[in-house]
């Protein structure tokens, strides 16, 4: 009489185990953890249709439509399967066999049975062209004989596919927090939902939400890393995809996305590294010479930037490249000492460019030459900026300030001259165009002795706008130039002034020294 008793508790443990095994491998679906999905679920898909259905889903997932289509065949009597076959024809185009199909299965629904109205309605809610209204109708009908909440979260996945649907969507997932406070799943849904309404502040604590609801879920990382990249926090998009890649399948998409936000937080060797690793493992992609080209700029790698540049603009789609890789390339060419190629493709960035306001590629192109540090690369940043100026009546202070300072520095002086006067009369919260101008004047008056820099020194010495604080260098160069200008006038009380000052910030200047001494040989 034993051996019937452990037989039965034999085969009930067994069944556990693989309910168990069925739960995990659902739940490994529903985290997009489509490859362990598979792992789980392929020994039990021989014997279970749901197993069979979700292992289908997984190949789906994977974007392995035929062979998605050879599991759900499987068991084509099965309502979930069917479904799956709904989904089939949704994925190839045939939407109105994806519709017919699912109708099917939504019909075999009896009296209080609500699951194939669900696997119907997911067909429809998952599936591209699909009417999502249909979908809604199906989950509302389910609900009427059960409540639970696989159907509450995708309803709201439905809702959020049809217009003005996100306030459903959000009362569908909070359903599901308050009947199940620990369902990480849904804080992932409500996190992105408020990252779509641009609430980053409630998108955020509910990332968080779902990430200690459940340790493993690798979504909210993913959701965090990909907000953060949209913000342009790279450094925290970084931190977030490194734990969500931790956690996940590191699909090929999600190494391609960990690439990107390493170039863009600046880990230039790291995308260098990892864009590597991919292609030498087989994969393929233009937009990874874009990639290795443009971290190679930033390494001073002229060579290879210029290598990699090339063959990304040959193999990239012609609406992919943007303005600013035509910048791109034009900054790889001064790194190849190589203006005049440079200001080529810098001019194609504007040509392609459509905004109205184009200062920030302006910007962008005088940052470019001014970073070659060359007299010529100042002049061309000069010029850029001034093209802001020019076009733009709203252009910053900072844009007149580097127009002059970039001409000044190329010895470009009467525009430079000209851009710290338009300065000075836009910006008088601004003492520093006076200090500039003086600077200008002293530049072409070396020896003081014409004095055309003195009244803006003495006027930028006077100024005592609030918060500004005058640096003792720019002191140094004003009481320098002024001390020498009295000398040569002859008059003594104001160059023992200004030399008392001098003295007052560097006892030791040599300037100092070398004035006094012409004093005493005048005295």
């Amino acid at each position: 009489m034993k051996h019937p008793i452990v037989i039965v508790a034999a085969m009930s443990l067994s069944m556990q185990v693989a309910a168990q095994s069925l739960e995990e491998g659902v739940k490994m679906y529903h985290y997009e953890r489509y490859e362990t999905a598979k792992k789980v679920l392929t020994p039990l898909a021989a014997t279970n249709p749901l197993a069979n259905y979700y292992l289908g889903l997984s190949e789906l997932g994977l974007e392995n439509t035929a062979a998605a289509q050879t599991i759900f065949s499987k068991y084509a009597e099965n309502a979930a399967n069917l479904a799956g076959l709904a989904r089939i024809a949704f994925a190839t185009g045939n939407v109105p066999e994806g519709q017919r199909i699912a109708k099917l299965v939504a019909d075999q629904a009896k009296k209080k049975e609500w699951e194939p109205l669900k696997y119907a309605a997911d067909a429809v809610t998952y599936s591209i062209g699909s009417n999502k209204q249909t979908a809604i109708d199906w989950y509302k009908q389910a609900l009427t004989k059960t409540d639970n909440v696989s159907l509450r979260l995708a309803l709201g996945d439905a809702y959020r596919q049809v217009m003005g649907g996100g306030g459903e969507a959000m009362n569908n997932y909070e359903r599901v927090t308050t009947k199940e406070p620990n369902n990480s799943l849904a804080f992932s849904k409500i996190g992105s939902l408020w990252y779509d309404a641009k609430n980053y502040k409630l998108a955020l604590e509910n990332y968080n939400k779902a990430k200690l609801a459940d340790s493993l879920n690798p979504l909210p990382y993913r959701d965090l890393a990909n907000a953060y990249f949209w913000t342009g926090k790279y450094e925290l998009a970084k931190k977030n995809i490194e734990h969500y890649l931790e956690l996940s399948d590191k699909t090929t998409d999600d190494q391609i996305q960990y690439a990107n936000i390493l170039y863009m937080s600046k880990d230039y060797k790291g995308a260098i590294d990892k864009v590597t690793t991919l292609m030498q493992s087989g994969v393929s992609k233009p937009g990874f010479y874009g990639i290795l080209a443009y971290s190679q700029l930033e390494t001073k790698d002229s060579t290879n930037a210029l290598i990699n540049v090339r063959k990304y603009f040959a193999s990239q789609k012609a609406e992919k490249i943007f303005p600013s890789d035509y910048i791109n390339f034009g900054k790889i060419f001064l790194l190849n000492n190589n203006a005049d190629s440079a200001d080529i493709y810098f001019n194609k960035a504007v040509a392609v460019d459509t905004s109205k306001d184009k200062a920030e590629r302006y910007r962008e192109i005088a940052d470019g030459f001014k970073n070659t540090k060359t007299t010529e690369g100042y002049a061309k940043a000069g010029e850029w900026y001034g093209k802001i100026i020019n076009e733009n009546p709203e252009a910053k202070a900072l844009d007149y300030f580097y127009t002059g300072f970039y001409n000044y520095y190329s010895k470009n002086y009467t525009n430079a001259s000209k851009a710290f006067e338009q300065m000075e009369v836009k910006f008088p919260e601004q003492p520093s165009a006076t200090y500039w101008r003086a600077r200008v004047e002293s530049a072409q008056d070396e020896d003081a002795k014409k004095g055309t820099a003195a009244p803006f020194y003495e006027k930028w010495l006077n100024n005592t706008v609030a918060g500004y604080e005058k640096k003792n260098a720019d002191l140094m160069y004003a009481y320098q130039y002024l001390a020498l200008y009295y000398f040569n006038k002859g008059d003594k009380t104001n160059t023992a002034t200004y030399l008392a000052k001098i003295e007052s910030i560097e006892p030791s200047n040599a300037f100092l020294k070398q004035m006094k001494d012409l004093n005493k040989k005048k005295g």
